[in-house]
């Protein structure tokens, strides 16, 4: 049921938003060049590593010896927008059809938050899907320890189901209109 349910949802999204994706695409394109896409590896079900597509939000701008420079020197006024109103996710709307993702889910860690990763394998929370937004997301998002976002993604397995999904979706575009828990 939720697969048909991310499914539905997602494909809905695309659709109604596609003239939002197109028009940030090429905001993209012309701001910052291509790519348009940014992939990042992260650790899926199961531990699975998968790439997770968002919009690019910062420059390939590098220094004489061909090093990145640091991100705030690559962020764009465009790329913090794009942050700041969470429209850099769009794109994860794909993995979800993929089936790396779901609509809700304990979000996917990063790379280098070996003691989230470390902790949602010993609490069997890497069992679940990583999602767009999740229980954890919308309590804190990235102001909340790792303890609490434990707690959370371990209170959103137990109780998962669809009319609790609905209600984390609902919550998570009224915080994302009034820009809470959103990191810039």
């Amino acid at each position: 049921m939720k697969r048909l349910f991310d499914i539905i949802v997602s494909l809905s999204m695309i659709i109604a938003l596609l003239p939002v994706i197109i028009v940030i695409s090429i905001l993209i394109m012309v701001k910052m060049g291509n790519p348009v896409f940014f992939m990042q590896s992260r650790p899926g079900k199961d531990g699975k590593i998968f790439n997770m597509i968002k919009f690019r939000t910062m420059l390939n701008a590098t220094d004489s010896t061909g090093a990145l420079l640091s991100d705030d020197k690559r962020m764009t006024a465009f790329g913090s927008f794009l942050r700041s109103t969470s429209l850099d996710e769009l794109p994860e709307l794909i993995n979800v059809i993929k089936g790396d993702m779901s609509l809700v889910g304990p979000r996917p860690a990063l790379y280098n938050q070996h003691e989230l990763i470390r902790l949602r394998k010993s609490q069997g929370i890497d069992k679940l899907k990583p999602g767009i937004t999740g229980w954890a997301q919308i309590n804190g998002r990235d102001e909340i320890d790792l303890a609490q976002k434990i707690s959370l993604d371990l209170e959103y397995m137990r109780q998962a189901n669809i009319v609790f999904d609905i209600k984390i979706i609902l919550l998570t575009i009224v915080f994302v209109l009034n820009s809470k828990n959103v990191t810039h």
